[in-house]
């Protein structure tokens, strides 16, 4: 696009000079005008014609859809599937579980309109699920803020029930990992693992988006699509939230916001 404005610039500036040389000896004749507003139509329509680059986006969802979505009161009592939780209070609708770990090394607290993760053990995977709905195509958006040490997963699951969930990772140093989980057998399957090259690595603050819809799984980061797999043992089951520690501590990660809507 860029290229585009800058030879249309490039095209009207020498029309201009062209013009103004015209007027010097005693004005354009109209045949001048038509030869160059012809021109200026045929460069045009050149540009127009020519395909826009194609992009791997996801979609960002606005402040102004943000307000109109219902609040967690709301989303209960009107049975509204899709709102934003914006974590001023801790919310009643959702609740937290380990999957490893020591209970007595999370802290989980609402601060200053975020979701605290605060965690001072090694190893804890910590998981804050939105209760009131099962969901079986759904989108999930959070933004998130690294404020700890560097090595820790960010994580956002879909589908959870009591046989398992999709879990999506994305670890401080660029690296993501997409993950079945499974009950009965208490592992994690991989589907696909890389590297997010747009991921703010370190102590900064990321937007991170999945959808699964289908037997399709989507990551995106930063307004990015990363990657989609398929996979079709989970159909239905809860949304979530979560930060796991490693072997570096303390983890400090505060959630900002996480929108559920349609795929």
């Amino acid at each position: 696009m860029r290229t585009k404005q800058f030879v249309l610039f490039a095209i009207l500036v020498i029309a201009s000079l062209l013009l103004a040389a015209c007027g010097a000896s005693g004005g354009p004749s109209a045949a001048d005008l038509a030869a160059t507003q012809q021109s200026l139509q045929a460069t045009q329509q050149a540009l127009n014609a020519q395909p826009a680059a194609a992009t791997n986006t996801v979609e960002q969802p606005t402040a102004a859809a943000a307000t109109e979505e219902p609040t967690a009161e709301q989303a209960v009592s009107e049975g509204e599937a899709y709102y934003t939780e914006e974590f001023d209070t801790a919310p009643a609708t959702w609740t937290y579980f380990l999957l490893n770990g020591d209970d007595l090394d999370l802290d989980l607290y609402s601060e200053s309109g975020k979701m605290v993760f605060d965690i001072s053990g090694e190893n804890v995977w910590s998981y804050y699920t939105y209760d009131s709905f099962l969901y079986t195509d759904v989108r999930l958006d959070a933004r998130a803020e690294n404020l700890g040490n560097n090595n820790n997963n960010i994580s956002l699951i879909c589908r959870a029930n009591e046989r398992g969930w999709y879990e999506f990772n994305v670890a401080n140093n660029g690296l993501y990992t997409i993950l079945r989980y499974e009950s009965s057998s208490n592992e994690f399957t991989e589907l696909y693992s890389g590297g997010v090259a747009n991921l703010r690595t370190g102590k900064d603050t990321n937007d991170y988006t999945i959808m699964c819809r289908g037997d399709r799984l989507t990551l995106g980061v930063n307004g990015t699509e990363i990657r989609t797999v398929e996979d079709n043992q989970f159909d239905e089951g809860q949304v979530g939230i979560s930060v796991s520690s490693f072997d570096g501590i303390p983890v400090l990660v505060e959630f900002d916001y996480a929108t559920i809507s349609a795929p």
